[in-house]
């Protein structure tokens, strides 16, 4: 177990972190939050090809990164999202609101909430129940045992986000192995180099401009029409902007969810009594069950931003240029204020204060609402029709700074 004398054995910025099992990890940010300030890091790049940045300040407490997150005017997006620098290579395919700053940002915002009216949002959830259903069903028929991820946790958001885009079934497994390469970036099972990002990235942005070419002349009761048709300061959006807002919307619609979907079941299986109290209760319980795990898992473990001019954030000078990454997983295991933070723990009173959905701020997550009811009712149907299924293995985990993702996940019934 790494001994962490100074804070300057913990090294963030260096892929090799987080290749430590999980409770090292939360020792090392406990670590880092008992400082008084906040603590500055070097940065290597996580693949082969990629760029040395010049490093960045670490916001590990509850109360730093509400401050960075909901001072837009003072921090900016625009640079990128990621703890490493953003390779010129790659701008053109991840160039949608996530890295927009406002007024440019709430313009095509509210232009993408156009995809999730009250009409949609019914219509999804009927998809989702549809979908969780016919899921679980597959796996009993498929005998006592399967990969968790593939059956359950990856197919309900990965079909559910390729209906609301329009994208036919047959193309799933496609947008599913894409989003794999782009969040596995650095992961040897995925895109250990530049050029595995690159390729993965163009082939998901020509299949979103062909995509979005097709709706704009055969419009269809989907997002991509409803973005092809809509207009931002009396402009349509092009095709490749279409292509970069597909690519956050598959990639977040798909990634996040699956891998707090798959963490809750292994947590569930490890706390039998939290599970059987859940199964018991389940319409009082569901959703405070559904952000603790967000909580305690933190499928998205950061999003960073650059100082737009000097700040200080409660004792550290950040100053104009210098990046500050927001470390979600460490605000919410802050003790100040998630008791107990390791703990899972359903019954929680205050778990809906937690940071899984970007700590409020202009850049508060979307779909947060869709992921919830999409957990809720993927463990509905499982606690329905597979009341015995438990996790019988560890995860394979993803390695990555940015996803707290599962690959692989044995379980049965």
């Amino acid at each position: 177990m790494p001994a962490y004398s100074t804070v300057d054995d913990i090294q963030l910025g260096d892929i090799e972190f987080w290749r430590l099992p999980l409770d090292e990890r939360a020792r090392a940010f406990d670590r880092l939050r008992e400082q008084p300030t906040m603590s500055f890091h070097e940065e290597i790049s996580i693949v082969e090809g990629g760029i040395k940045g010049p490093g960045f300040w670490s916001a590990v407490s509850y109360d730093d990164v509400r401050m960075v997150n909901r001072q837009a005017h003072a921090f900016s997006s625009a640079g990128g999202i990621t703890s490493n620098e953003s390779m010129p290579e790659t701008l053109e395919f991840f160039g949608s609101m996530i890295v927009m700053d406002d007024p440019r940002h709430a313009k095509f915002r509210l232009l993408v909430q156009k995809g999730f009216t009250p009409k949609m949002v019914a219509l999804v959830e009927q998809n989702v129940r549809d979908r969780a259903r016919r899921l679980v069903a597959e796996a009993r028929e498929m005998g006592d045992g399967c990969d968790f991820v593939q059956q359950f946790a990856a197919p309900l958001p990965l079909g559910v986000i390729c209906d609301m885009l329009g994208v036919p079934a047959e193309d799933e497994q496609q947008i599913f192995d894409w989003t794999n390469m782009i969040l596995g970036i650095g992961d040897p099972d995925f895109a250990q180099d530049l050029n595995g990002l690159i390729t993965a990235a163009m082939g998901m942005f020509n299949y979103a401009q062909a995509l979005g070419t097709d709706r704009l002349a055969h419009p269809r009761e989907d997002i991509t029409s409803t973005l092809m048709h809509a207009e931002v300061d009396g402009q349509r959006l092009s095709a490749a902007e279409f292509g970069s807002f597909f690519i956050l919307l598959a990639v977040a619609g798909n990634e996040t969810t699956r891998n707090a979907i798959s963490w809750g079941m292994h947590q569930l299986t490890r706390h039998p009594d939290q599970r059987r109290a859940l199964i018991d209760d389940y319409a009082n319980l569901s959703l405070k069950a559904g952000d603790e795990i967000v909580r305690w898992a933190s499928p998205v473990i950061h999003m960073r931003r650059i100082a737009n001019q000097d700040v200080d954030v409660n004792g550290t000078l950040v100053r104009e240029g210098e990046k500050v990454v927001m470390w979600y997983w460490a605000a919410n295991r802050d003790p100040k204020v998630f008791a107990d933070p390791h703990r899972f723990d359903i019954f929680r009173t205050n778990t809906n204060e937690m940071a899984g959905y970007g700590a409020g701020g202009p850049h508060f997550c979307l779909g947060a609402n869709l992921a919830r009811r999409e957990i809720q009712v993927m463990y509905d149907e499982i606690f329905q029709q597979l009341p015995n299924l438990e996790i019988t293995g560890e995860p394979d985990r993803l390695l990555s700074a940015f996803i707290n993702g599962i690959k692989r996940m044995p379980c049965s019934w």
